[in-house]
């Protein structure tokens, strides 16, 4: 997808400088296996969200960023927990810098998912020890341990 108006109206203001953005999470999990996306501007795998849009509810900005990037719906199931500070900082090719605060959700896949080709390369499902050898964002072990804690 992108970038919304929203955000093209700031970055015409600012150009690359930092940007903090609320964002979402899509834990999309089945049993002891999570979805995860590689991303297409750095390799690396990920969990699924993206930004709130201006006026959006984070629960609506979720649902519109899984059917975006891969098509899918989801049910939440709950949140898992709200992240931020340096494990969020990201820096993408064109230069611009953001800082994520995401609430991450613990979700059920409902129907077939598949990446968007233009954010996401590919999806796969993973356990926790197979996460742990992908090229992945670090902050991603976090959410995963938690959604482990709320489940116990």
């Amino acid at each position: 997808m992108p970038q919304s108006e929203y955000i093209t109206s700031i970055r015409s203001r600012i150009g690359t400088d930092f940007l903090l953005l609320p964002g979402v999470t899509a834990v999309i999990r089945h049993n002891d296996r999570f979805l995860l996306a590689r991303q297409a501007h750095s390799g690396s795998w990920s969990l699924i969200g993206g930004a709130v849009e201006p006026g959006e509810e984070p629960a609506e900005a979720l649902h519109r960023e899984v059917l975006e990037e891969i098509g899918a719906r989801v049910r939440i199931r709950g949140i898992v927990g709200v992240y931020g500070g340096e494990p969020m900082m990201v820096t993408y090719p064109n230069g611009d810098r953001v800082g994520y605060v995401t609430t991450a959700y613990d979700c059920e896949l409902l129907s077939e998912a598949v990446a968007d080709g233009e954010e996401l390369r590919e999806l796969g499902w993973f356990d926790r020890e197979a996460i742990r050898r992908l090229d992945r964002r670090p902050w991603i072990d976090r959410v995963i341990a938690d959604v482990a804690r709320t489940r116990a």
